[in-house]
């Protein structure tokens, strides 16, 4: 893998765990459409994985710092009194609560999703189906919530949502912003709580695999190329979502739907022309 590379991927990764398009399954399409043979390498594929998380944790966590610091701060009060108080507290416990369904899916489901549904036409199909999805349920959803009044209950049903997108191309952000505006939030409360619930799933899944990488060991030989990774993919991360936050108080996600359907029909016409193979 060349530094080039690793950057390319870097911004997909930071661009795309945000925006409602799918992250995992842009990390499959961009190595595959181009013929880059990092997916033929599960090792490196693995480790470049957690850096490329790490990186767009670190830019999330940069933009969210002050929101980190509040939540924190009010979930070990929620706990030394043994109670829920107010709106900060709530949101804390919702954080948390909302985790659980994707580390638990995550852990037990992991290697079955990356052995068999990873392929290009399915992640295609994921991306088209789960994007009709997303502009449907915000066009018919009311706007009546800000995310000051997110319950711990939302939090339960944003991570179960968050649960389905362990699927690459379903997206976790457009899947958890879907189930966000259908529980009332308007389009910038539902973006920002999926945001911030995936500040401790990403953390999660970095450190859970990391444990992994440091028994494997690290490749060599990749290191500016992973230090390029890393910082393209948390200035990119850090940029798309001050940018999405801003431009969903003035827009629907119609965009995000056909930038969808377009890659999904570069993946049809790139396997039907015999192009790329139907497999990663």
């Amino acid at each position: 893998m060349t530094v080039l590379q690793a950057i390319v991927l870097g911004i997909t990764q930071g661009l795309t765990e945000f925006a409602p398009v799918s992250s995992s399954g842009h990390l499959i399409l961009v190595p595959w459409l181009f013929g880059w043979r990092i997916l033929e390498d599960p090792a490196l594929n693995k480790t470049f994985d957690v850096a490329l998380h790490l990186g767009t944790l670190v830019g999330a966590a940069a933009y969210f710092r002050a929101d980190l610091a509040r939540y924190v701060g009010a979930f070990l009060r929620s706990l030394a009194r043994r109670r829920v108080d107010g709106a900060d507290e709530r949101i804390a416990w919702a954080l948390v609560v909302g985790t659980v369904p994707g580390a638990i899916a995550g852990a037990t489901l992991e290697g079955p999703i990356q052995e068999h549904l990873g392929a290009p036409l399915l992640i295609a199909a994921m991306l088209v189906v789960f994007g009709v999805v997303l502009v449907v349920v915000d066009r018919r959803a009311p706007s009546r919530r800000s995310v000051e009044s997110v319950s711990i209950r939302d939090g339960a049903v944003l991570g179960l949502a968050q649960a389905v997108a362990l699927q690459p191309g379903v997206s976790r952000s457009g899947i958890t912003i879907a189930a966000g505006r259908l529980l009332g939030l308007d389009r910038e409360a539902a973006a920002r709580a999926s945001f911030l619930l995936s500040l401790p799933i990403i953390a999660g899944a970095g450190l859970y695999k990391g444990l992994e990488v440091l028994r494997d060991g690290f490749p060599a030989g990749m290191g500016s190329a992973f230090v390029a990774g890393v910082a393209a993919s948390a200035a990119s991360g850090f940029l798309v979502i001050w940018f999405l936050l801003s431009y969903l108080r003035r827009h629907a996600f119609t965009a995000f739907l056909w930038y969808r359907v377009a890659v999904a029909a570069v993946v049809v016409v790139a396997i039907a022309t015999g192009a790329r193979g139907a497999a990663v």
